[in-house]
């Protein structure tokens, strides 16, 4: 495949140019060669970037981005890096989902309390802690 620039990169893997170049300042995303001053881009940096869109899609922060690139033993396999890295983005996702839930049902009773101003549902509010 014939190196491609940053523009051919970002459309292809669905990124913006000043996001390749925000991973790369981070060192996520190896510097690429320049041909004329440009950036070009290999096969490798696509493969790359598009693990990086995928991640942060699925809610990973760009630590632990980095964390799955970078802070395992030299071989070991994606499937363990994604499981191990997936294990713990559940546990916050279902702690998430809690909250969420919580949030829902106190919405839905909003309003139901009766009170006739809002001082008053404060006060109501304060009893019930």
């Amino acid at each position: 495949m014939t190196a491609l620039t940053i523009s051919q990169v970002a459309r292809r893997v669905g990124l913006r140019p000043s996001a390749i170049r925000y991973y790369e300042q981070l060192g996520i995303v190896a510097p690429p060669a320049r041909v004329g001053g440009q950036r070009r881009y290999d096969d490798a940096a696509l493969s790359r970037l598009m693990v990086v869109r995928r991640a942060r899609a699925l809610g990973f922060s760009l630590p632990e981005i980095r964390h799955l690139f970078f802070e395992f033993p030299d071989g070991t396999p994606a499937a363990r890096r994604w499981g191990e890295l997936a294990r713990l983005k559940l546990e916050q996702v279902h702690g998430l989902m809690a909250a969420l839930t919580e949030q829902a049902a106190t919405l839905e009773r909003q309003g139901e309390c009766g009170c006739a101003t809002l001082e008053e549902c404060g006060r109501c509010m304060l009893d019930a802690v």
